[in-house]
């Protein structure tokens, strides 16, 4: 099978119950899919961003436990959905072990396939590719992500009928690098934020660093 299609193996739960910050970096090149009633769209992950513990203040965990952030608490490897700004939804996988809120939010993708669905859902024909699921609110538009698919177990691939996962087809990155996370006022400061460096996709630019950045949390 051609590794620009669809293989219908999602990740195991084994790959998030990770450090964040490897997941983080290891979901680049890993292909999101949403399939629904209207058609599957899916793309290549090319920009992410680590929400680690109670004591990042950026994390929806930061106040501790509530009941819109209890996903952050469960199972790794499920989706963590939340609405913004009165008009985004934005989706998140959750990582590490059960009761440490953790989660990688999902900036960026480079459109495989669906592409005129995504189109039709962002509502704008003359989107050039690259620009279909740039920033995370797009991404979740244009994929048809909504708060029905917050707590979804990613690491399940249904044979048929809808079905949101993470799934690795064999597509390599070009150089990948760090940087601060944006679009936040607290905790601006950690390099958490992890990029395919040369792709279009991409939905920031900052200062770029070369190295993997150290996770500062209580265990």
């Amino acid at each position: 099978m051609s590794p620009s299609r669809h293989s219908g193996r999602a990740l195991a739960r084994s790959f998030y119950d990770r450090p964040t910050l490897d997941v983080a970096r290891e979901l680049l090149g890993k292909v999101l899919v949403h399939r629904t009633a209207v058609g599957l769209a899916a793309g290549m992950i090319v920009e992410t961003e680590a929400y680690i513990g109670e004591t990042d203040p950026a994390c929806h965990a930061a106040p501790g436990p509530t009941r819109r952030n209890e996903p952050l608490y469960g199972d790794p490897g499920h989706a963590y959905v939340y609405f913004t700004y009165g008009m985004h939804c934005l989706f998140n996988a959750v990582t590490e072990r059960r009761g440490f809120p953790a989660a990688v939010l999902v900036r960026a993708l480079e459109a495989l396939e669906g592409g005129a669905l995504m189109r039709r859902r962002r509502g704008r024909a003359e989107l050039a590719a690259h620009d279909l699921c740039r920033g995370p609110g797009n991404l979740a538009r244009a994929l048809g992500i909504t708060l029905a698919d917050n707590r979804t177990d990613l690491t399940r691939a249904p044979l048929g009928g809808a079905g949101l996962w993470i799934e690795d087809r064999g597509l390599e990155v070009d150089e990948v690098r760090w940087t601060p996370r944006i679009g936040i006022r607290a905790g601006a400061d950690r390099a958490w934020r992890c990029v395919v460096a040369g792709s279009a996709a991409v939905s920031g630019r900052r200062v770029l660093t070369s190295q993997k950045p150290e996770a500062r949390r209580a265990r």
